[in-house]
């Protein structure tokens, strides 16, 4: 990206080098999120600094280890988580998303350290980054790319403590992440998941996929009558509430999906909203204080997991057979990129495969 709101350039960079505590990898394949084209435009004003190879994590192979590896080798398979965090405070580190964006200016300084992303053929990542993947994932790189499209919800059931049998409502279930979290939840054991959302054929997938534990719920728009709608489709109380809605939703949808959740309950934010703006989400002091209910704002995952979610996909609890992949080439990035944007829907992926050309031919390296 040589500047925002411009194309994407595809040219020849210096390999990365590893060094102490990095591995570098060959990338082979990239997912492409639905909102990379308001990343690249500049619409989202996340923190990069152009030039710079955007990309969030994917799967490659190691090429290159770092001599503080111990367990990792050339040619494993592994996933690269993009969340990286400072090593010298352990109780509150600073957090870049390689490639993408950044918090404060602790994670730009990481940012600028680890500058490039995934859109790339060779990436140079943090060695605690890098997580096994089983072999068979070889096969189907592409598919396995979408890893991190269902750990960054797994990271927020995980922060709100979802346990079998509860009942959780993901507010933003008919997007991308949103339809993730809700096939993430059943596969940790969910007992029913609440699945709001104005887009009846999204919906209408989410019930035919996973059956009577998904209760969609279409949503009209009054506050009150939506509300009614969710608890009514719980048929109980509801545990947890999980927000993942996109910047472009007010915030009065995310309180009214905070607001059904039971006594004691717990709600999590890691949705966009407010980010560009907006009025805020004005939870009432009374309801939470008398309610006892905890929310929690949660940016990117723990290290954790990564592990937990190839863990769910190994096992089989979760599936990604069902998933509607589309490849690119690494040539045909600016493509992928408008294609992501088109097919933003549940269990859609673009994803980039950078080891070849849109005329099938290798890409030829420096």
């Amino acid at each position: 990206m040589t500047e925002f709101g411009a194309p994407l350039v595809v040219r020849e960079l210096p390999d990365p080098e590893v060094r102490d505590g990095e591995v570098v990898v060959e990338v082979v394949a990239a997912c492409v999120l639905p909102y990379a084209a308001e990343v690249v435009s500049g619409a989202r004003n996340y923190p990069l600094v152009p030039p710079v190879v955007p990309g969030t994590g994917g799967v490659g192979r190691i090429v290159h280890v770092g001599p503080d590896a111990t367990r990792l080798s050339v040619g494993d398979l592994v996933w690269c988580d993009p969340t990286v965090r400072s090593r010298d405070d352990a109780l509150t580190p600073d957090i870049a998303l390689q490639g993408w964006s950044s918090r404060g200016d602790g994670g730009a300084r990481l940012a600028r350290h680890l500058h490039h992303g995934s859109f790339a053929e060779r990436m140079r990542v943090p060695t605690e980054n890098v997580f096994p993947l089983p072999e068979p994932a070889g096969d189907d790189p592409a598919r396995w790319a979408s890893l991190g499209v269902y750990a960054i919800p797994y990271g927020g059931l995980l922060a709100g403590g979802l346990e079998a049998g509860e009942t959780l409502l993901v507010s933003g279930a008919t997007g991308n992440l949103g339809s993730s979290a809700v096939a993430v939840a059943l596969a940790m054991g969910a007992g029913r998941v609440i699945a709001p959302g104005r887009n009846r054929a999204a919906l209408g997938l989410l019930a035919e996929r996973f059956g009577p534990r998904v209760r969609p719920v279409e949503l009209t728009g009054p506050e009150d009558a939506d509300r009614a709608a969710m608890t009514a489709a719980a048929d109980g109380p509801i545990d947890m509430v999980l927000d993942l809605l996109p910047p472009s939703a007010p915030g009065t949808a995310v309180r009214t999906a905070a607001m059904s959740v039971r006594e004691y309950g717990r709600v999590v934010l890691m949705g966009g909203v407010g980010m560009l703006g907006g009025a805020d989400l004005a939870l009432p002091y009374p309801w939470l204080m008398r309610n006892s209910v905890t929310v929690r704002g949660q940016w990117c995952i723990p290290r954790t997991a990564n592990v937990g979610i190839v863990r769910l996909l190994v096992g089989g609890t979760l599936d990604l057979a069902g998933e509607q992949v589309r490849s690119f080439p690494l040539d045909a990035v600016n493509d992928a990129i408008a294609h992501a944007a088109a097919h933003a829907g549940p269990f859609d992926r673009t994803v980039l495969t950078p080891a070849v050309r849109s005329d099938g031919r290798p890409l030829a390296r420096s």
